[in-house]
């Protein structure tokens, strides 16, 4: 056995594999980026070092690692389908966000794609809902609504008493 009749016979099973893999769409960040990214508003951004994090009007509604971790996705759930999925095999309570009813898959195959998809949509409709209504006119309309600073008010210069 050369080294080229391995290397054929690998790209040969690839070739005949490739279907299969294909049509059990696992999720993937291509296939997770062409869903999150198409609903209105939708924006993405590197965090927290390696997490590739999909918002909407400034808050999460789904975040994925870029890098090797013990999960591969997580998302905002109601708490409906929080409890529902994870009663599931491969998804537990997102670690630091199960409080707020987020759950994470462990595997890429956890959940059908067509379900995935839902949920997700599910998570997006649900941090929309929460936006003020002046940032979701914002979004709905597409014009960008420029963020409120955060932290404390410039303090105001004191008056001297004239004498």
């Amino acid at each position: 056995m050369t080294r080229e009749w391995v290397i054929e016979r690998i790209v040969s099973f690839i070739e005949a594999a490739a279907p299969f893999v294909l049509e059990s769409q696992f999720m993937d960040v291509e296939w997770l980026r062409k869903i999150c990214l198409a609903f209105p508003g939708a924006t993405e951004q590197i965090q927290w070092g390696s997490d590739l994090v999909f918002k909407v009007g400034g808050k999460m509604f789904a975040v994925t690692p870029l890098e090797p971790a013990p999960v591969c996705l997580s998302f905002k759930a109601s708490p409906e389908s929080f409890a529902e999925l994870t009663e599931r095999v491969d998804i537990i309570p997102a670690p630091y966000l199960a409080r707020a009813q987020w759950v994470a898959l462990q595997t890429r195959d956890a959940l059908p794609a067509d379900e995935l998809a839902r949920l997700l949509r599910d998570s997006y409709d649900m941090v929309f809902a929460k936006l003020p209504k002046k940032m979701r006119d914002a979004v709905s309309s597409s014009k960008p609504v420029a963020p409120r600073a955060r932290g404390r008010k410039p303090a105001k210069k004191k008056r001297r008493r004239s004498r």
